[in-house]
């Protein structure tokens, strides 16, 4: 099942888990008429598509107006972004997400995943953020 992250998050949020508050929307007018609800000293615009990478191939943006925020939809919305997970054809944004800014004092990776080869839950995590899992994966050999 593929969910993006703004769905991921509204489930999070009806089990009690705290994420920042956010709005998508399809079209620049209608995320930034939700943004304006926003209470925030920057808006944080997100590439909703299926891959991970988002924030290296431009997929990621820190806005300090909201005049910054429509600059910025208007060039993302429409966009192949390439990643390491959609190969060399890219994935096309067709939503987008923003959130309200959060001061990080510390990073956490948590994941859950099937592991289709024993049909088991395996649960991968990182108090470095999700860039040591990526460096780690890609340098283990593949037999590992």
């Amino acid at each position: 099942m593929n969910i993006h992250e703004h769905q991921a998050k509204k489930i999070l949020k009806e089990y009690g888990a705290v994420v920042p508050e956010g709005v998508f929307g399809f079209t620049v007018d209608e995320l930034l008429e939700k943004a304006k609800s926003l209470k925030t000293e920057k808006f944080v615009l997100k590439a909703q598509i299926h891959a991970g990478g988002r924030g290296k191939a431009g997929g990621v943006k820190i806005l300090d107006t909201i005049e910054e925020l429509g600059v910025a939809a208007k060039e993302l919305l429409g966009k192949i972004l390439v990643t390491h997970q959609t190969g060399p054809e890219g994935r096309e944004v067709k939503r987008l997400y923003v959130e309200e800014s959060s001061n990080i004092d510390k990073e956490f990776y948590l994941s859950c995943l099937i592991d289709r080869a024993s049909s088991k839950i395996v649960f991968i995590s990182s108090d470095q953020g999700l860039s040591l899992i990526h460096i780690g994966r890609c340098r283990r050999p593949a037999s590992a």
